[in-house]
């Protein structure tokens, strides 16, 4: 074995790491509307993206193993602030923090609201050094589009560290699930902060909800 290698025999189990993190309290803490509004810096933070309706709320409340965590509305656009949740054993000592962001791609929000979101995303993803990941959620069953690759494209350009979600897996047959994942990386390839390897998740049958857990334990682990 090479030196400063790893025994795969003793390598973290972060499949189970990642539950037993998941299974513990989770408690919103904070919403903010505005980049003065933000909560102060704590523990690390990994984020949620995508857009309206694509399921954040629902794999957030599938991550935590709760059915209200995170509000799910069947009216595109209902979160319009950066929601914090502290995940640990209190708000004082949390592992780290799950952070919702506003679903982007809503046509019906008034040209001035998706000025200020995209300002307050810009101005989280550049100043908050404890953000570790930014989880971009794109719906499985269409792939990238448009207002999706203009979020990669403001991540790339943030040089923000961010991991493609694929979302209602439930819903796309069986023999196009590899398809579209190899279709969603190789729209990847090019793209400087993207995480190389993309989670096929559905909340309704928790499908790949474990994987998400182990990878986001992986990256807190790495962090130290």
């Amino acid at each position: 074995m090479n030196e400063g290698a790893t025994d795969p025999a003793h390598a973290p189990d972060f499949i189970e790491l990642g539950r037993k993190l998941f299974a513990g309290p989770c408690e919103f803490i904070w919403a903010a509307a505005k980049s003065d509004g933000l909560p102060p810096v704590g523990p690390p933070e990994i984020t949620f993206a995508g857009r309206s309706n694509v399921g954040k709320s629902s794999l957030i409340n599938a991550l935590t193993g709760r059915k209200t965590l995170a509000r799910i509305s069947n009216t595109p656009g209902r979160t319009q602030q950066l929601n914090f949740f502290a995940l640990g054993p209190t708000v004082e000592t949390a592992r780290m923090r799950i952070v919702d962001m506003p679903g982007y791609g809503y046509a019906a929000v008034n040209k001035s609201k998706v000025a200020s979101w995209n300002a307050l995303l810009k101005d989280y993803l550049r100043g908050r050094s404890t953000l570790l990941r930014v989880y971009v959620l794109i719906d499985g069953r269409h792939g990238i589009k448009e207002n999706d690759a203009e979020m990669l494209d403001m991540l790339d350009k943030s040089a923000m560290s961010y991991q493609i979600v694929l979302t209602k897996q439930d819903e796309v047959k069986l023999s196009e699930r590899e398809a579209r994942v190899d279709q969603t990386l190789a729209a990847l390839r090019k793209r400087p902060a993207a995480h190389p390897e993309v989670i096929f998740t559905s909340s309704e049958t928790g499908e790949g909800v474990a994987d998400l857990r182990g990878a986001i334990m992986k990256i807190l682990h790495e962090r130290g």
